[in-house]
């Protein structure tokens, strides 16, 4: 993943939102949930999910980011 830039870790109902609205501008993210890798395989962790795009993408995926920033602020 070295073409790819993280740019949000929150909680899952954030992470989803945004992931929802990267994919509706073309914007094919990966998230990083090792809480739910952990909760499957049996341990317990708590990080928060993280939403990495590629780095060709970070300048359309950042201002979403920060839309949803200020809605969740308000």
């Amino acid at each position: 993943m070295t073409d790819y830039v993280k740019i949000f870790e929150g909680n899952f109902i954030i992470v989803q939102l945004i992931k929802t609205r990267l994919e509706d501008i073309g914007i094919n993210p990966v998230i990083k949930d090792e809480n739910e890798s952990g909760r499957l395989s049996g341990f317990a962790g708590a990080r928060l999910p993280e939403i990495f795009v590629h780095e060709s993408e970070v300048d359309k995926a950042l201002p979403i980011i920060e839309s949803i920033n200020n809605e969740t602020e308000a």
